[in-house]
C-alpha cells in the first residue's frame, strides 16, 4: 500500500471542508429520491450542477444483448478499456465525462467503450450487471474484428468498479474466460454491499458519500434484500473466490467511507495471487476526481500511465 499525495493535503482538506459547507445547497442523495430529484441528478454531471459536455468523438452503437455503448477511438489504437461509470447503479451515464475519456483515448492510445447499463431503481440488480457482462463478451468476441487488438482493459469509478470486478468474476464462472481482460483499474468501489466497517462508522458527515447515502444506494438497487443477502458473491465481490483475475490497480482516498473496502480487496486480490497495486490518497474524500483538484489530475496521470502499460 502506498500513501500517496500527501504534500497536497492542506489544498485537499480545504476543498472537503468547503464541500461540507455547501451540503444544504445540494440535492439530497437519500434513500426514494424523488422524481424531480433523480431527473436534476441524473440530468448533471456527477458532482456538478450542469450537464455534461457530450463531444463529437463519442460514437452512441447498441452492441449484442441490446446494451448501449459510447465509444471513442483514437487515431492509434494499442488495446481496449471498458469503461463502466460510477453514480451509486441509480445515477450517471456512458456519455458524463467525454472529455475525460477522450483525452484517456488519446493519451493512453485506448479505444474507450463506455457501457449505458441500466440504472436503479427502475432496473435493480442484476439489470446493471447483466449489461456490463454483455458489453465484455462482446468486447472479447469482437475486438480484434472491431478495434485491431485483443488487448482488453476494465475498470471504472464507484459503483463502476463494483461493476467492473463482477463483471471479471461473471465472466469466469459463467463463461470460463479468464486472462482476456489484462488488467483491472479500480477507483474507490464499493465491494460488501453489507457494509464494511468504515462504511458503517463513517456517519453523516455530507460528504459526496456517507453512511446513509451508501445505504440507501444500496437499498434502492438490490430491493428486498438484507444484509445477509448482500453478502452473497454475486452481489458483493469481496465475498466471492477471486482467483483468476488480472493484475489491478486500486484506488481510494482515507476520508471515503469505502476505505475498508479497497484495502480488503487488496488484499483478498492478491492473496488469491495476482498483482495489486494499492494507492490511498492523503485526505480524498468518495469521488474526489469529479472535481478541479491537484490530486485529481495526478490521479489521472497515474491511472492513463497505469492502463497505458498494463
Amino acid at each position: 500500500m502506498t500513501i500517496t499525495d500527501e504534500d497536497c493535503l492542506p489544498e485537499t482538506l480545504a476543498f472537503n471542508e468547503q464541500f461540507e459547507a455547501t451540503a444544504a445547497t445540494r440535492p439530497a442523495r437519500g434513500q426514494a429520491p424523488s422524481a424531480a430529484t433523480l431527473a436534476l441528478l441524473r440530468r448533471n454531471r456527477l458532482g456538478g450542477d450542469t450537464p455534461p459536455i457530450r463531444l463529437p468523438h463519442g460514437r452512441d452503437r447498441v452492441v449484442e444483448g441490446g446494451v448501449t455503448v459510447r465509444v471513442f477511438v483514437p487515431d492509434h489504437v494499442d488495446g481496449v478499456y471498458l469503461h463502466i461509470h460510477g453514480g451509486g447503479w441509480v445515477f450517471g451515464s456512458a456519455d458524463g465525462q467525454d472529455e475525460r475519456l477522450w483525452r484517456l483515448a488519446e493519451q493512453a492510445r485506448l479505444a474507450v467503450v463506455s457501457v449505458e447499463y441500466r440504472l436503479a431503481p427502475e432496473h435493480p440488480f442484476p439489470a446493471g450487471p447483466d449489461d456490463c457482462e454483455a458489453a465484455a463478451r462482446w468486447l472479447v468476441k469482437n475486438a480484434a474484428a472491431e478495434f485491431g487488438t485483443e488487448r482488453l482493459l476494465i475498470g471504472g469509478e464507484s459503483a463502476g468498479a463494483h461493476l467492473g470486478v463482477v463483471t471479471l468474476l461473471r465472466l469466469r464462472d459463467r463463461h470460463g474466460i479468464t486472462g482476456a481482460f489484462r488488467a483491472a483499474h479500480l477507483l474507490f468501489g464499493p465491494y460488501d454491499l453489507s457494509m464494511t466497517p468504515s462504511q458503517r462508522s463513517f456517519g453523516p458527515r455530507p460528504l459526496l458519500s456517507n453512511t446513509d447515502s451508501l445505504r440507501g444506494g444500496y437499498e434502492l438497487f438490490t430491493p428486498g434484500m438484507g444484509p445477509e443477502q448482500r453478502r452473497h458473491p454475486e452481489v458483493s465481490p469481496l465475498f466471492s473466490d477471486l482467483t483468476g483475475l488480472p493484475p489491478a490497480r486500486i484506488v481510494v482516498g482515507t476520508e471515503d467511507p469505502l476505505l475498508d473496502d479497497s484495502l480488503f480487496l487488496a488484499q483478498r486480490w492478491q492473496a488469491a495471487g495476482a498483482p495489486v497495486r494499492l494507492d490511498v490518497v492523503a485526505g480524498a474524500m468518495h469521488g474526489f476526481t469529479l472535481f478541479p483538484l491537484t490530486i485529481t489530475e495526478r490521479e489521472l496521470r497515474r491511472q492513463r500511465d497505469f492502463l497505458a502499460a498494463a
